[in-house]
């Protein structure tokens, strides 16, 4: 990525895409030479089509702040990601107070992921950035269910079927009731 050289005493701002998950905005200040690439919120990424129902979700749980559904590509039975609704690439980016709210969700979802899966542990993930894992660039939780002896496969590594996602779904959605 490039950065801009500022030959103007005023800021300028440059939207540029790189990928489709990704705009940058580059602002340039020519007066204390200082160079500066933040990266934006991207209102096209699959998270956010999930939230405006243009990509169909097994939901878990819903409110005002955060949705749940399953992953479709389970590392483990009953992999789900709880989601906010407000714009956030990261969790560096959030806002603290609509992070804390979010946060009370994650945990009441993961409470019932637990417990209407009979799991005996559960794991909590959360990437940021390419760097740390993060491949789909909204803020999001993975809950992950966990039984001793069974692991994890590699992520993203096979689609579930159907039957067993909604039968997955009703369990733990009935547990958020």
């Amino acid at each position: 990525m490039a950065f801009i050289d500022a030959e103007v005493i005023t800021l300028r701002i440059v939207r540029e895409v790189f990928s489709p998950r990704v705009a940058v905005i580059i602002v340039a200040a020519s007066v204390t030479g200082i160079k500066v690439m933040a990266l934006v919120y991207d209102n096209d990424n699959v998270f956010a089509k999930i939230l405006r129902g243009e990509i169909p979700s097994y939901k878990v749980y819903e409110d005002d702040i955060a949705l749940a559904f399953l992953d479709i590509m389970p590392r483990i039975d009953g992999h789900t990601l709880v989601i906010p609704k407000f714009p956030a690439r990261t969790f560096l980016d959030a806002d603290a107070d609509k992070l804390g709210q979010l946060i009370k969700r994650v945990q009441k979802v993961a409470r019932a992921v637990k417990n209407s899966l009979g799991a005996e542990g559960l794991t909590l993930l959360q990437s940021n950035e390419s760097a740390g894992g993060q491949v789909i660039f909204h803020l999001h939780f993975h809950l992950l269910p966990r039984w001793e002896g069974v692991e994890l496969k590699p992520a993203g590594s096979q689609m579930e079927a159907p039957e067993a996602l909604q039968k997955i779904q009703t369990k733990i959605a009935a547990a958020l009731k």
